[in-house]
């Protein structure tokens, strides 16, 4: 495979990926708060990482990938409280369901997918250890971050100083040394869940998580850690400046080599937000179409740019699988034949997926310019990062986005056809083939009866 190029937020750069050791890549991205099902933004971290993931694990012997899943949280305890459950109940629920969802996907299960709550002791140390470094402070019960003690802070956001706390969205409070500094831990109240520590009762802060769950399950320095760009400021340059402060470094390449984040999805040219109402659920969406479109459209804009989500974008990538299949359809079940290197490049060029997905369709375009065994080998290579083109195709082709009263027609329809077909009217027969055929579904006669498809 060729050599590997990736978009580094941290120097603002494309760089070739230099692992740090050849036979072990290791790759951090944040995973979701469980507190509500998850929404198609969520749902587009994943799967661009899971390609970044497959693409990896196609040139390297070992990939460890790390992500994790936040269960303490303020607005965890506000949904439990507001559903009247207990905390635990509703972050099982919520993350049995977001790993559920990402299954559809065919999103791969991460190697460890640590829990925050499962680490706080580990959070409780590695604050101690910032305190005794003179990098960390308690006030009250609460432990900061003194910002102005790490010279390093601002590499990743290439913040100014006074640009820093306008894009923090932190509280101003008079316990604080200095208004950029951001908690570590703070207290909780008798209604709240805490763990004891040496600053009392009281919970980790969220930026202090992750930091503390990478390096223990990858050590430090690791490859690669991303996740979408809205964590690029204040989450992850907190992190850096916490887990380098921890080892004495300014250099964030000392805590992560490489820093990946994907674009953020509008809906049909608006920023979703809740204040829109225009949030959707990958939940909703799966009830309504099968997980590879998603997928496949959650792909098609270059994962560094924005994604506007509209139902051309579902379109469109349903319209290219139909092809795909339908091809793979007349292949034979073992064909030789070499991958087309365009393939190979374009993944290799920071995940250039748009740029492969042309290629797809160029190679499909062109079909008789090449062997049959050379498309399939390309169109499977090629699938195999995207996570798509996995299903035989007579499972694909049987897959219905139909209401219950349209398949109802067709089955009877097609039973009538039987009927005639029987009774040697093969006239009337015919006629309800072409009705059929004109609606867009395709008849297939076997031995074993009569299936049906739509025709792309």
């Amino acid at each position: 495979m060729s050599e590997i190029y990736l978009y580094d937020s941290l120097s603002n750069k494309k760089r070739k990926f230099e692992p740090i050791d050849q036979n072990h890549v290791r790759i951090y991205a944040c995973g979701p708060t469980v507190y509500n099902y998850a929404h198609i933004g969520n749902a587009r971290m994943a799967v661009v990482f899971d390609s970044f993931v497959r693409l990896l694990r196609n040139k390297y012997p070992k990939v460890t990938y790390v992500s994790n899943i936040t269960d303490i949280d303020d607005k965890i305890i506000e949904a439990a409280n507001e559903s009247n459950i207990p905390i635990n109940e509703l972050t099982k629920k919520y993350t049995d369901i977001y790993n559920a969802d990402m299954s559809y996907l065919n999103v791969l299960h991460p190697d460890i997918q640590p829990k925050a709550t499962e680490y706080v002791e580990d959070m409780i140390n590695f604050i101690d250890k910032l305190i005794q470094k003179d990098k960390a402070y308690e006030k009250d019960g609460h432990v900061f971050f003194h910002v102005p003690s790490h010279e390093g802070y601002g590499k990743l956001s290439n913040r100014e100083i006074d640009q820093q706390l306008a894009g923090s969205r932190v509280q101003v409070s008079d316990i604080k040394k200095n208004q950029q500094d951001f908690v570590l831990w703070k207290p909780s109240s008798k209604s709240q869940p805490g763990w004891e520590s040496p600053w009392g009762i009281g919970r980790p802060g969220w930026h202090t998580e992750c930091c503390v769950m990478s390096e223990v399950n990858l050590k430090i320095p690791f490859d690669i850690h991303g996740g979408g760009q809205d964590l690029l400021f204040p989450h992850h340059e907190n992190e850096i400046a916490q887990s380098c402060a921890s080892v004495n470094s300014d250099n964030p390449e000392d805590y992560a080599k490489y820093w990946i984040h994907n674009g953020f999805v509008t809906i049909d040219g608006e920023k979703m937000s809740k204040s829109l109402n225009n949030i959707i659920l990958l939940n909703d969406l799966l009830k309504e179409h099968d997980g590879e479109t998603i997928r496949l459209a959650l792909l098609s804009s270059h994962y560094r740019k924005s994604l506007d989500w509209n139902e051309n974008v579902i379109k469109q990538s349903k319209v290219l699988l139909d092809k795909v299949y339908d091809f793979l359809d007349t292949c034979d079940d073992d064909p030789e034949g070499e991958i087309d290197e365009s393939l190979m490049e374009n993944f290799s060029n920071d995940l250039d997926i748009p740029k492969v997905l042309t290629s797809i369709n160029e190679l499909l375009k062109n079909k008789n310019s090449s062997s049959p065994g050379t498309i399939k080998q390309s169109l499977l290579f090629a699938g195999s990062i995207l996570g798509v083109f996995d299903k035989k195709p007579s499972e694909w082709n049987m897959q219905i986005e139909i209401s219950d009263s349209e398949l109802a027609e067709i089955e009877k329809l097609i039973n009538e056809r039987k009927t005639l077909k029987e009774n040697k009217d093969f006239t009337g027969a015919d006629a309800i083939r072409d009705s059929l055929l004109e609606k867009g579904v395709e008849l297939i006669d076997s031995e074993d009866g009569t299936t049906w498809k739509y025709k792309s």
